[in-house]
């Protein structure tokens, strides 16, 4: 097969890895792709993933045999609709599945009608309102741009004065656009986090192995939110019991609340749960693989990538027999200096030979791309995502860390802290 894969970050590297060691994929294309994917793939760094027609004509071009879509942006965009339309075959939620996570006012109403545990909630579009609810509202509490914010547009506020500043912010000031159009202000759930990637069919649902984040920019989850600076997998707070839970009243109440809504979901749905006191929560849903929860989950599936992919396209998922090693990865993001607020680019990355030939040991480029020199330089603000897999958490974090030393770049900067749930258990 020829796969065409959309998207240029880390999340892509991991699945065009995932793909190279397919048996049935012979070549692969993606765009814009990265200096990291490029070693594997043919890339097209001109053709964005919101350019649909070129992307459909660069499709075509070459002929490929499946389109394997997987940033969120040109899913609620209704890129695989227009794939599909063309004749394509695609791997992705069309555009009225997509909004799971296009819309979190959708979402939240879904899980409200089909009783799904969530925390309450209330949905606003008009800031002045916003503002009144947070007169009496319970402090810390939670506000969320409604619309897609490159996994930013969550803020997490201490005081009244904090949420006001929030709403400013998010509806009156629009940092984030016009993801702040709507707003939801939810209540603070407290516990463990976990992330569980599930592939879907439109009726069968198959968990991944479970994965843990962090979000915050900094050591000891201080600073900004950001769209993630390590993950670990599996969490050893996700036990049997919460995944037995999670199956019966959280995962196929999901899939089958998306299809009696005539919303059919066939691809990936990210489930970020909170594990509280009362019992496993969604805090929300994503229409896609995380990033960097893709990085620390596909390289321990067992599976051929095609077999799942083809399955969840045909709808036949509930023949796969899903597996995956048991041990152990951790992915820590080497970032630049000052994400995400400004920081600078263009800077040389040397090191990046030390991963080759190297079992378990993994970097994954996330914002890379070649000089006029032909030298691989930063891209973005979250770099390379290293990688590391051991028999467990405890060794997996070790050789991360230590495979983070072998690369350098002028403005480097990374959480010392990844995993540090481990120490906890």
């Amino acid at each position: 097969m020829k796969v065409l894969i959309v998207g240029g970050g880390g999340r892509e590297h991991a699945i065009a890895v995932s793909m190279k060691k397919s048996r049935r994929v012979e070549k692969i294309y993606c765009v814009p792709g990265n200096a990291g994917i490029a070693q594997i793939a043919e890339c097209e760094p001109s053709i964005g993933v919101m350019e649909f027609e070129k992307i459909i004509a660069y499709a075509e071009e070459k002929a490929v045999d499946l389109v394997f879509v997987a940033p969120d942006d040109p899913l609620v965009g209704g890129l695989t609709d227009q794939l599909k339309a063309a004749g394509f075959r695609v791997f992705g939620p069309d555009q009225k599945a997509a909004v799971l996570e296009g819309s979190k006012a959708f979402s939240k109403d879904l899980m409200k009608k089909y009783n799904i545990p969530t925390a309450a909630y209330e949905t606003f579009d008009d800031p002045q309102k916003a503002l009144a609810y947070l007169e009496t509202a319970k402090m810390p509490i939670v506000l969320k741009a409604d619309g897609l914010a490159l996994g930013k547009g969550v803020l997490i506020c201490n005081t009244p004065e904090e949420a006001k500043a929030g709403v400013r912010e998010i509806m009156m000031d629009k940092h984030f656009g016009d993801a702040g159009n709507r707003m939801v202000i939810e209540e603070f759930l407290t516990g463990r986090e976990v992330s569980v990637l599930a592939f879907v069919d439109g009726k069968t649902v198959k968990p991944m192995t479970s994965a843990q984040d962090h979000k915050r920019a900094k050591d000891g989850d201080q600073g900004l939110n950001t769209g993630g600076m390590g993950n670990f997998s599996p969490s050893p707070f996700y036990t049997a019991e919460v995944d037995d839970f999670c199956r019966k009243y959280i995962y196929q109440p999901t899939v089958d609340a998306m299809a009696a809504e005539g919303r059919a979901f066939k691809g990936v749905i990210f489930f970020g749960l909170m594990l509280t006191p009362e019992g496993p929560k969604v805090l929300e849903y994503n229409a896609r693989f995380g990033d960097p929860e893709a990085q620390v989950v596909l390289c321990r599936m067992k599976n051929d990538i095609m077999d799942v992919v083809d399955a969840c396209i045909d709808g036949t998922l509930d023949q796969v027999d899903l597996q995956f090693e048991d041990n152990a990865a951790v992915c820590v993001v080497l970032a630049s200096d000052g994400y995400p607020v400004s920081y600078q680019k263009g800077f040389e990355i040397t090191g990046l030979e030390k991963f080759e030939g190297k079992d378990d040991y993994y970097c994954f480029h996330a914002g890379t791309r070649f000089d006029e020199k032909g030298r691989i330089v930063t891209n973005g603000g979250r770099v390379l995502g290293v990688t590391a897999k051991g028999a467990t958490l405890r060794e997996a974090r070790a050789k991360a860390y230590q495979a983070a030393e072998w690369v350098d770049f002028a403005n480097k900067y990374m959480r010392h802290d990844i995993g540090k749930a481990i120490d906890e258990i």
